[in-house]
């Protein structure tokens, strides 16, 4: 089911399936790449990743000393991507014109043996939209999770090889030949996105951490930022405590007159195979709860 969301001249559509931001417009101009048809979101587009953003390694952790199996979603490399929900129906707990609210169960299952309520807010502001996740361990024993999400950004009808991609990381995760992470390093010059980067110049499937999150007001900084050569621009900020974002680039993108250049610009709490390495996770005590959120917004062409 798709939402429709107003507010002014703001506008976005929501979709139930993996609670995905389908699109979402501010005086015209779209923020994100929007979807072309009802199939299944390409490259992931605009869906919740949880209770774990990325892969987890051979879809193997530990917990307690237990070994977890979870289930091969990623056959081509042998790993558990993007969580438990992201072909999951969400509920729709409660709605208006320019909010809504989903929510989903986690339920035991291959390699997960906890019990979680989650639910994502929807919430249209006046520049453009803020989304806040939450969860609730409601099973017997303490639970991790972590939270990401999987937008790919725009900056109106700008040709997306055409913006400049600023995000003030300044370390990244090395992966192997499956795209694992195996050390985190201070970014070198070819993926180093602090001075501003022409996406057209860009090859990444790359995580980013420490992050200096630019503007920082009111427990949330601006964590990257898409610029067109008329100066306008698209900015994605997170709450301090999501510390983390992937950023992906690709030439094959599906958009209305066949594939095309996209950039997917994801915020995350923890970094790829977080439950193996234990960075970033949150520890939810039985029936503890967490909210997060993270959210974009647009300013038009500079005269």
């Amino acid at each position: 089911m798709h939402i429709p969301l107003t507010l002014g001249d703001v506008h976005a559509q929501i979709d139930t399936v993996a609670a995905a931001l389908r699109e979402l417009t501010v005086a015209g101009a779209a923020l994100t790449e929007p979807r072309v048809d009802d199939g299944l979101p390409p490259f992931c587009n605009g869906i919740v990743l949880a209770p774990w953003p990325n892969r987890v390694r051979d879809a193997r952790w530990s917990h307690d000393g237990q070994v977890q199996q979870l289930d091969i979603t990623e056959p081509a490399r042998g790993g558990a991507l993007h969580g438990l929900l992201q072909f999951t129906d969400y509920e729709v707990l409660s709605r208006s014109d320019a909010m809504v609210t989903l929510g989903a169960f986690i339920a035991p299952q291959h390699g997960w043996p906890f019990a979680l309520e989650t639910d994502v807010t929807y919430a249209l502001e006046p520049d453009g939209i803020r989304v806040t996740h939450a969860v609730r361990n409601v099973g017997a024993e303490r639970a991790p999770y972590a939270v990401g999400t999987h937008p790919f950004l725009r900056v109106g009808v700008t040709p997306v090889e055409q913006l400049t991609l600023t995000a003030p990381a300044a370390s990244y995760f090395e992966v192997d030949e499956r795209l694992n992470p195996v050390a985190e390093a201070p970014v070198t010059a070819d993926v180093d996105l602090r001075p501003g980067r022409v996406v057209g110049e860009l090859r990444l499937d790359t995580a980013y951490g420490s992050l200096a999150h630019a503007n920082p007001a009111d427990g949330h900084g601006d964590s990257a930022w898409l610029d067109a050569p008329d100066g306008a621009r698209t900015t994605l900020w997170q709450d301090l405590a999501w510390g983390y974002l992937q950023v992906f680039t690709t030439r094959e993108f599906p958009g209305p007159d066949g594939p095309a250049t996209a950039v997917a610009v994801e915020p995350m709490t923890a970094p790829p195979d977080a439950l193996n390495s234990g960075q970033g996770l949150i520890w939810l005590d039985p029936d503890a709860a967490w909210q997060g959120s993270w959210g974009l917004r647009y300013r038009g062409a500079v005269s």
